[in-house]
């Protein structure tokens, strides 16, 4: 067994493969040495990558050996040499070795062949990892070089493969008038205007992670976002989460696709051309005015249209909603109170009468058991981020008469008014990111936790990860209290949903 020592890459490779081939080494007398860990643990005896002496009267009069192989295998060959596969070596010579000497001059056309289907395998998952790298390097402007005013660029990648000399082309010709880096863990390449150059790996805390091209990634995504074609699993085939940690506009991704039903299903009930007049005066960025916020008729349209809006602007932006008929009865559009920077968030279901006459969450007789409930948890409900799935009251007149007269009975909303109202309370906790997600009540759970919820049995900690918190609990809304009859099962009831907040809270107070 001869161990041939050479650098891990194809030229290198190549050089050592034709010497080998011109003194015709089969391919099992020999192991390939690049360097690697796993490749040294079987090394046996260090052999150098230079050719064996060969029989100089066999070759031709020009004094240099001719090996007759197909240009086809050398450009798969290219590409499987980035592969981190570590037999990818010996399988490259082992084809060479069959095409060469045992007369299989068509053998990449065998598809059907163990080893040509594994080049190509090693090959395809290459041009997928280069692929990646085109489509998803983000450069970001880190100053201007004084001597020739040129802006100056730095960009960071996690390639699956050794890619980086092989892609580096493709960015000196896409962005030649611009200098810039591309740092990946294992090799950096850079840009002067001039050539490229090629340098040790770093660590991602070197490369920037923002600037102010940033908003214009957003911007451009968020536009070129169309609800109606969006496949979530073709999504994340093409764009894998893995990816996302690097990419400007992740955040917006959840927030979007959160959005995506609402905003198809509102373009087909307009219909195309109603649709076309709508896109042609598109809400602007940023707080509307009063005349066109008239138009606003779909939450999720205007969450996915104000993707850098701030509670402020969603608050003004809700208080015209017109998504479903619960506005036509109700005082005014209940939204969420607190600090934007709260570690809990608290979503209940619907605003009750009180909440509709004063416009916040939670300062009826429900919001006052509330309030007791916190107290005792430990909770500071001013530290608290508190809104509604619905935001608005939906209700039914009282029939017969009181002393207090009819009254305004509050009534459930349907499964499609939650819908249609959800895109507000997801951008709520898309700009507060709370460290816990309290939900009060089977609304608030089936519309942000899963539609099968069951508050009574699963409540306490939910099981699994969720975009809009770090931790989820679940517990029953405060108004299923006040109608429970006073007694040890009422006490019961109440100490248990103390619990609930307890937990919510030592979750809260995790770093």
């Amino acid at each position: 067994m001869r161990t041939i020592n050479f650098q891990a890459d194809f030229k290198s490779w190549r050089r050592a493969a034709r010497g080998l081939l011109i003194s015709k080494t089969p391919p099992d007398e020999v192991f390939w040495d690049d360097g690697s860990s796993t490749s040294g643990l079987f090394s046996e005896l260090s052999f150098s990558a230079e050719p064996r002496a060969v029989n100089t009267e066999a070759l031709p009069s020009g004094g240099r050996a001719t090996l007759n192989i197909p240009a086809a295998f050398l450009g798969l060959a290219e590409q499987a040499a980035c592969h981190r596969d570590v037999d990818r070596w010996s399988l490259l010579y082992k084809i060479a070795w069959r095409i060469l000497y045992e007369e299989e001059r068509h053998l990449l056309k065998i598809e059907t062949d163990p080893e040509v289907r594994r080049i190509n395998l090693l090959a395809k998952e290459v041009r997928r990892d280069r692929h990646k790298m085109t489509a998803f390097v983000r450069f970001r402007k880190v100053g201007e070089c004084s001597d020739t005013s040129r802006e100056q660029f730095v960009a960071w990648f996690e390639p699956d493969h050794h890619i980086v000399e092989l892609t580096a082309p493709f960015f000196a010709k896409r962005f030649a008038g611009m200098d810039w880096s591309i740092l990946t863990p294992e090799k950096c390449v850079h840009w002067n205007g001039d050539q490229l150059q090629f340098s040790d790996g770093v660590q991602k805390s070197i490369a920037p992670s923002s600037d102010e091209l940033d908003d214009y990634w957003r911007t451009y995504y968020a536009s070129i976002f169309n609800p109606a074609r969006l496949k979530l699993k073709a999504m994340q085939s093409e764009m894998p989460v893995k990816y996302w940690k690097n990419l400007p506009e992740a955040p917006l991704i959840r927030e979007l696709t959160v959005a995506s039903a609402y905003r198809t299903r509102g373009m087909i009930d307009r219909g195309v051309n109603e649709e076309r007049a709508h896109v042609s005066a598109k809400v602007p960025r940023g707080v509307p005015n009063v005349e066109s916020r008239a138009s606003i008729v779909s939450p999720a349209e205007f969450v996915a249209a104000s993707v850098d809006a701030d509670l402020d602007q969603l608050r003004d932006a809700a208080a015209c909603c017109r998504g479903c008929p619960l506005h036509e009865n109700a005082t005014r559009t209940v939204f969420g109170v607190g600090p934007q920077d709260a570690r809990i968030m608290i979503v209940g279901e619907q605003p009750g009468d009180r909440e509709d006459l004063i416009g916040e969450p939670f300062v009826g007789p429900a919001g006052q058991l509330l309030n007791r409930a916190m107290a005792q948890a430990g909770i500071d409900r001013s530290e608290c981020y508190l809104t509604n799935t619905v935001k608005h009251f939906k209700w039914q007149q009282s029939e017969g008469s009181s002393s207090r007269g009819k009254q305004r009975l509050h009534r459930n909303p349907s499964a499609s008014e939650v819908q249609v109202c959800k895109p507000w309370v997801i951008a709520e906790a898309m700009r507060i990111r709370p460290r816990v997600l309290i939900c009060l009540g089977a609304i608030a759970a089936k519309a942000l936790i899963r539609s099968d919820f069951r508050v009574l049995a699963e409540r306490g900690k939910v099981a699994g990860e969720s975009p809009l918190a770090a931790h989820v609990v679940a517990t029953v809304h405060p108004s299923s209290l006040l109608r429970w009859r006073d007694g040890p099962d009422k006490i019961a009831a109440f100490d248990g949903f103390v619990g609930d907040l307890k937990l919510a809270a030592r979750l809260g107070a995790e770093e």
